[in-house]
């Protein structure tokens, strides 16, 4: 990933601090373009930069240890009739890890199978965890590959939570997800992975000021 980008940049240095601040603020980029008096197309090139660095920043995120939540949601186009949840058809599947009162990590699958949800799980969780998910069949055989600790509720059944074992966290974050990325009325499937990994980054950084956060990141990469 190369940031000559930012170093060959053909706004002033003041500018190119505003875009970010208008950028940390959730401004669209037309928004951004008509408020600084920029092209349009000139802050979708620089808005895509700090998406790239965003994205780049989150799949450094160390192994997780603690309580985490798994599960999978689904992104894109209007449901099919007749098809719903992991049967949804043309949507981008999404598996999620959340640490309980920490960070989110999330990673576009191209099915929810059992190797598929399992080699995500084996990489990024330690095995000392406490792992909660719900039923679905993709989590069984945790315990025979080190998760001792891993505990199941049944939504099918209406169960949304087994005392403290619940998935409760990473649900929140799909909701988040959904309606922030609903404001951008459609995005192409080359550029959604970015959109993620900056609600991801976003979410994570959500007790920080977020435009100081963008700051440190981009001098952090020098």
């Amino acid at each position: 990933m190369s940031y000559e980008l930012l170093k060959r940049a053909h706004i002033s240095k003041a500018k190119f601090r505003h875009l970010i601040k208008a950028f940390s603020i959730d401004l669209t980029a037309r928004q951004s373009a008509s408020f600084l008096k920029l092209n349009t197309n000139t802050v979708n090139r620089y808005y895509r930069l700090f998406r790239e660095v965003i994205a780049e920043d989150c799949r450094a995120m160390a192994r997780q240890s603690g309580i985490i939540e798994v599960d999978e949601s689904y992104f894109g186009a209007r449901r099919v009739r007749g098809k719903r949840g992991r049967g949804a058809y043309g949507k981008t599947i999404v598996f999620g890890l959340f640490k309980r009162h920490g960070n989110v990590y999330t990673e576009i699958v191209p099915d929810c199978k059992k190797a598929t949800l399992q080699r995500i799980i084996r990489g990024k969780v330690s095995v000392r965890s406490v792992i909660n998910s719900d039923k679905w069949r993709g989590y069984n055989g945790l315990v025979d590959v080190g998760y001792k600790k891993h505990f199941q509720v049944e939504h099918g059944l209406n169960e949304f939570a087994n005392g403290p074992h619940h998935i409760n966290g990473i649900e929140s974050f799909w909701s988040y997800a959904k309606t922030r990325l609903a404001k951008f009325r459609g995005m192409t499937k080359s550029t959604f992975h970015l959109h993620l990994k900056e609600c991801e980054w976003r979410f994570n950084h959500r007790h920080c000021d977020i435009y100081k956060s963008m700051l440190n990141l981009f001098k952090s990469k020098g």
